[in-house]
């Protein structure tokens, strides 16, 4: 898709509308992206999650971005992987789903993407990034053909899983 584009590198370095991060239910900054983008935005992220105070699994929440380069910050939280039993996919796919219908709420045209749930959560990487794309695709194609959606890998293993899937 023409609106769709991988890179490989630091999601804390781009300046678009928005970047997701895949936070954890009490939206309190922790390891990984997480991390990274709370330190990277600064104390005033961690001051609006505390003020919106949670996120069920596969909602989403947006924030401003503090010192990042981008406007907002969209905090989802992916499922932690049981194997599959418990609706992890389905809980990921509405994690990608909810955070793009915010985008489109708040008039975000270009948005950034991790590799939710592929972390310390678990969820099998290929499996993630199949759900994360077709989500992606459905929601282009169905809600918003605008949009511009980028796909962040920080490591050479999603990377090249992202690149399979898109096809590029």
């Amino acid at each position: 898709m023409k609106n769709v584009t991988l890179v490989k590198g630091d999601i804390t370095k781009l300046k678009l509308d928005a970047i997701v991060n895949a936070a954890n239910n009490g939206l309190r900054g922790g390891g990984g992206v997480d991390g990274a983008i709370h330190r990277a935005g600064g104390p005033s992220i961690m001051e609006e999650c505390r003020k919106i105070g949670g996120c069920p699994t596969g909602k989403a929440v947006i924030t401003t971005a503090g010192n990042l380069p981008s406007n907002y910050v969209i905090h989802t939280v992916g499922p932690i992987w049981f194997g599959g039993s418990k609706d992890e996919p389905q809980m990921l796919q509405s994690a990608y789903r909810n955070s793009l219908l915010l985008a489109q709420k708040n008039n975000i045209r270009t948005i950034a993407f991790p590799n939710i749930s592929t972390g310390v959560y678990g969820f099998p990487k290929d499996q993630a990034a199949k759900i994360a794309v077709d989500a992606t695709k459905e929601f282009l194609m169905n809600y918003d053909k605008e949009m511009m959606v980028t796909f962040v890998c920080f490591d050479d293993d999603n990377f090249s899983i992202y690149k399979r899937q898109l096809a590029i």
